[in-house]
């Protein structure tokens, strides 16, 4: 059965139709609009397109943000101006079929539990450093989602107390210290205090900053400022990881997001503090470590898979 995935991010709404196999038949992206009736109507439109064009037994969404356990009203999020925003009859309004709306990060967990770097465990736990830190955790093979549906949001786990504000409204978030953007900043901090930063100045843009993608250059080149910037995102990752180990035990960590296109120049430090912030360690199994393998299409390949066409369970 093919089925419609939709993925809305803060610049551009990204959507599919979806086999069975977890493989997209078809594909579309647009930018996505400020306005939230115009939002709206422009996942309504992408999804009739594919609607339109192929046999669909469902339409998944995913966004960013608190889904209550229904999974139909957007509690909040943080890109976009929902409260309590009721995203499942509002589509369905609109369209001829059954709507799921998941949050992004458990969609994009989703997928790689299904179809890619998680489909040999039962247990998993997915983080994604990009601009933030997005968590997914799947146990006995189902995606858990607490008690009122917003479970799994690793990033706001509070990792320093009294540390750097958070957008959430809270201080010490991880997402503040083992993400894409906490990755700049360890960078910024490092070019500021001149010896192996020096590569690192070298590149700081007109405002004065270094972009993500420059510090990934100077990793693979071996820069020592750069491979430092990193080693400091990395540990706090692990070190997060051996908590989140001794809470839920999962068989494997999936890392997605920008910075995990370093692969094992990220992986490497994040099993070290993993392995020394892990309670019990030499007298226990651990946790395998892995890059997400489906990349930017995860969430729409997760969400989809999560739609429930009639008649299924």
């Amino acid at each position: 059965m093919l089925k419609v995935g939709i993925d809305i991010g803060g610049t551009k709404i990204a959507g599919g139709v979806v086999d069975a196999g977890g493989r997209i038949v078809d594909k579309l992206r647009v930018d996505t609009p400020t306005d939230t009736v115009e939002l709206a109507t422009a996942v309504i439109d992408m999804a009739n397109h594919f609607i339109g064009a192929h046999d669909i037994g469902a339409v998944g969404v995913a966004a960013a943000g608190f889904i209550d356990k229904d999974r139909a009203t957007v509690i909040h999020a943080p890109n976009i101006a929902w409260h309590d925003e009721p995203l499942k009859a509002t589509l369905e309004a609109g369209l001829r079929l059954p709507v799921t709306i998941e949050n992004d990060a458990n969609a994009a967990g989703w997928a790689e539990f299904r179809f890619g770097a998680g489909r040999d465990v039962d247990h998993m736990v997915m983080l994604t450093m990009g601009t933030g830190v997005g968590g997914a955790v799947v146990l006995s093979g189902e995606l858990y989602r607490g008690g009122h549906g917003i479970a799994g949001e690793l990033g706001h786990m509070r990792f320093t107390r009294d540390g750097r504000p958070c957008g959430c409204g809270q201080n010490g978030c991880l997402e503040q210290y083992a993400s894409g953007r906490a990755l700049q900043r360890e960078a910024n901090d490092i070019a500021d205090a001149g010896g192996i930063g020096a590569a690192l100045a070298a590149l700081r843009d007109e405002k004065g900053k270094i972009s993500g993608p420059a510090v990934s250059r100077l990793v693979l080149a071996g820069d020592p400022g750069a491979i430092e910037a990193l080693r400091r995102v990395a540990t706090a990752l692990g070190e997060a990881c051996g908590g989140f180990q001794a809470v839920l035990d999962p068989e494997l960590f999936v890392i997605g997001g920008g910075v995990a296109q370093l692969g094992e120049d990220l992986l490497g430090p994040v099993r070290i503090a993993y392995e020394t912030s892990l309670p019990g360690y030499g007298d226990r199994p651990t946790a395998s470590f892995a890059i997400a393998e489906l990349g930017n299409d995860a969430g729409l390949i997760g969400v989809a898979d999560l739609a429930t066409a009639p008649g299924e369970a």
